[in-house]
């Protein structure tokens, strides 16, 4: 069964937000777009490059409405530890969740038990907590925050504007579609 279109499930968890240590829920993400963003493990390769590019795309997410919470299956400390000693994780401003028990990372089901690491998977969810995007990568593949950007967009168009679809490479401006027996066989 997909995961598109269920709901979050329930979890509770710390993160490292703003210099503080805070509260993370299902019920605290509810109500706001949101971007869940797993990665393997911090002090890595990768992830840092990912992240640095997330946070360089954090300010517009949150002029359109959307929180962006990173999880790994480190603790909240060692999230704390890597913002404080690594200048590309110092320009974080979203809130990296600490899953240690992998609670979360087994909800969203990206979890690879035998090392204890979660898959880089990004999801996005509507305000009603229910999933509308999600993507899994091997770890060995870095994502792109700009096109996580513009299926945002196009997620939150589709959810504001019922009975229209985003072809591929829709950016806000650009034509949708409205799905018809008159379009059938001819785009």
């Amino acid at each position: 069964m997909s995961i598109i279109n269920t709901t979050i499930k329930s979890f509770k968890a710390k993160a490292f937000h703003q210099g503080k240590f805070v509260d993370v829920s299902d019920a605290s993400v509810k109500g706001k777009w949101s971007i869940f963003f797993f990665y393997p493990a911090d002090f890595t390769f990768v992830c840092p490059t990912e992240l640095g590019d997330l946070a360089d795309h954090y300010a517009t997410l949150q002029s359109m409405g959307v929180e962006v919470y990173s999880v790994s299956t480190d603790t909240h400390f060692t999230h704390k530890a890597w913002h404080d000693a690594s200048d590309t994780i110092k320009k974080i401003n979203y809130p990296m969740i600490g899953d240690p028990t992998g609670t979360i990372t087994r909800n969203f089901d990206v979890m690879i038990e035998e090392e204890g690491l979660a898959l880089r998977g990004t999801f996005v969810v509507n305000p009603d907590g229910v999933i509308k995007l999600a993507e899994i990568h091997d770890n060995g593949i870095g994502r792109d925050a700009k096109e996580l950007l513009r299926k945002v967009q196009a997620a939150q168009y589709v959810a504001s504007h019922p009975g229209e679809v985003c072809p591929a490479k829709w950016t806000p401006g650009a034509a949708t579609l409205a799905p018809s027996l008159d379009l059938v066989g001819k785009i």
